[in-house]
């Protein structure tokens, strides 16, 4: 697998905030991701994008190596219910991840219409923000990406003592 970006050396929590996108392992879609990616540059964050059909596990362990400020996962197939029932626990059982924000959005069941209740299990699984209504969803989302880079920006800057 190639990532779209990738960053030989990571360097966790140093230097500007990241974030890290991604796809669901059945989703084979990149334009979702390369949007993303570009909206997150532009409100502050350096992204890894690992693009599409990414497994489990490799989700897990890039997340654990790169320490993101934030997770964005994308899906457009209709499958990213499932498979973030499945992905999302596993990352919020990693104690390294602890803090770290993660949304989800796109169209996540294949019925074609919104339901509430796949949102709210996915929150329920562990996603801070489920992004699923489409376009308006947008400004949301732009919000969250600068809050993200502007706090963790924040955060570097301090020092220890100021923390305590």
């Amino acid at each position: 697998m190639t990532r779209i970006l990738p960053d030989p050396n990571p360097s966790p929590r140093k230097g500007r905030p990241r974030a890290l996108v991604s796809g669901v392992a059945s989703d084979s879609h990149t334009w979702n991701l390369v949007y993303l990616q570009l909206v997150c540059e532009e409100e502050g964050l350096d992204v890894v994008n690992l693009g599409p059909c990414v497994p489990d596990d490799l989700l897990v362990t890039e997340c654990v190596d790169q320490r993101p400020d934030l997770v964005v996962i994308s899906t457009v197939n209709g499958h990213g219910y499932r498979e973030g029932l499945r992905v999302v626990p596993k990352l919020r059982a990693r104690p390294e991840l602890t803090g770290v924000p993660i949304v989800m959005g796109g169209r996540l069941g294949v019925t074609g219409r919104r339901e509430d209740d796949l949102a709210g299990e996915l929150t329920a699984a562990g996603c801070d923000r489920v992004f699923d209504r489409g376009p308006e969803d947008l400004d949301e989302f732009r919000t969250l990406a600068a809050a993200v880079a502007w706090t963790a920006d924040d955060a570097a800057a301090r020092t220890p003592a100021q923390f305590g």
